[in-house]
């Protein structure tokens, strides 16, 4: 079913009236809950992009259908986006396809890992090109729309008109930077202009602002067919992608069940984000950065991690809290790799800090090391005689040589990490090798 005939079927969905649908329903305060779900990573990346394109100096800027790019590894003040890392330069597009084709041109990287992912804007990574799927040969792609004519093996297809390309580029540190400099001037975009964007609600808007906004975005960025049942629960709330939705429709009562399932909707996400927990990790589940029909937890990602990547381009490792799966840590602890046994990678890893915030955000904090994250790149790194590693994780400054292996906590408040591992050997995806616990001091 092409778009065409999907905007049809919702078509058919929106005749029938509003008042019927909301009989029909039942259930105001869970569809109310659903339907937040749904909308969320339409509601993140459209915020993202707002950010982005504003050209917040501490974030990371970009444009419409050309990058922006960031020139130094992200640090404490970049807040555009959540759980940022601290190994790579980003380059970053909003794409516009609905005037025509884009074309991208990735440089030769020689052995350096890049990647450039094409998100739709439901959050799904529908094309990873780069050291994985294409090679370090580079290469000039087009990328077309839902629509659009367009074949042949440099032709790549966003399955919504608009969308973000992000870049990657591995950087070795501060020395690195000027080489690392030129491969991001060297990826390029070209194409028409694009039209800026409206103004969206976010995530904190009152629930009419909410629902207006995803309303809109579901008209600008129609929903794949196969969302046909999400669909019929959104339009228990007038919301369709021929557009409907009108909180005036709505009494008292409705509106009063509506605002409930949203208070829920938060909640939900955070406790439904667990996936399979082993040695007190939490591996992702497998269809992470392309979720189908895995809206709960596509929507925990988009609070807590947007633009994941595939789990075979990067396999994402958060601990367990201390109060149980999804919960932050609040100590210190130690991570012990014996020897032999560091992530199972082909390009890279790195453990990173964050501090978690109040409603299921992770940033960069500061320490007195300016140390972000730890990794098989961080200089003066101790191995125990034995050959094992041991890396220190808390607030507490462990003393003496142990502070070259020590990854400070923020000073106060919960704190999460995440072990990053880009380009996973089949060791890490199928099991064989799994990460140590973390044992508390």
């Amino acid at each position: 079913m092409n778009r065409r005939e999907l905007l049809a079927v919702a078509g058919v969905i929106g005749m029938i009236p509003a008042a019927r649908a909301f009989a029909a329903a039942g259930d105001l305060r869970g569809a109310a809950r659903e339907a937040y779900i749904y909308c969320l990573p339409l509601i993140e990346m459209a915020a993202a992009r707002a950010r982005m394109l504003r050209g917040d100096p501490a974030g990371q800027p970009a444009a419409i259908n050309r990058f922006g790019s960031t020139r130094n590894l992200a640090g404490p003040q970049n807040r555009t986006i959540t759980s940022p890392n601290n190994d790579t330069l980003y380059n970053n597009a909003w794409l516009d396809l609905t005037k025509g084709p884009v074309t991208l041109t990735i440089p030769p990287t020689g052995e350096r890992y890049i990647s450039v992912a094409l998100m739709n804007m439901y959050s799904d990574n529908d094309v990873i090109l780069g050291t994985r799927t294409t090679g370090n040969g580079g290469g000039r792609y087009t990328i077309v729309g839902p629509g659009q004519p367009g074949q042949g093996p440099n032709t790549v297809r966003l399955s919504t008109p608009h969308g973000w390309c992000l870049g990657r580029i591995l950087n070795d540190g501060p020395a690195d930077l000027d080489a690392c400099h030129k491969v991001q001037d060297a990826l390029t975009l070209q194409g028409p202009a694009g039209t800026p964007p409206p103004a969206y609600a976010t995530r904190r808007s009152p629930w009419q602002d909410y629902f207006a906004s995803a309303q809109q975005l579901l008209v600008s960025d129609p929903p794949p067919a196969v969302d046909g049942v999400a669909l019929q629960g959104l339009a228990r709330l007038g919301i369709m992608p021929r557009g409907g939705f009108d909180p005036a429709k709505l009494d008292a009562a409705a509106a009063k069940e509506i605002e409930a399932g949203v208070a829920e909707a938060i909640p939900a996400i955070q406790r439904g984000n667990a996936a399979n927990i082993v040695q007190g990790w939490n591996y992702p589940r497998s269809n992470i950065g392309y979720f189908g029909q895995d809206y709960l937890f596509r929507a925990g990602v988009a609070l807590g991690g947007l633009a994941a990547l595939t789990p075979p381009e990067a396999t994402y490792l958060r601990p367990v809290g201390d109060k149980g799966a999804g919960t932050p840590l609040n100590g210190n602890y130690r991570l012990t790799f014996p020897a032999g046994k560091l992530p199972a990678v082909n390009s890279f890893w790195s453990l990173t800090m964050y501090e978690a915030t109040g409603d299921g955000q992770f940033f960069l904090t500061p320490n007195k090391l300016n140390r972000y994250s730890i990794g098989d790149r961080t200089p003066g790194l101790r191995k125990n005689a034995d050959g094992s590693l041991d890396i220190w994780i808390g607030r507490d400054d462990p003393g003496g040589d142990k502070t070259a292996n020590w990854l400070p906590a923020p000073a106060s408040g919960p704190f999460s990490i995440s072990l990053r591992n880009y380009l996973p050997k089949f060791e890490l995806l199928d099991g064989r090798w799994l990460a140590p616990p973390l044992v508390a001091l």
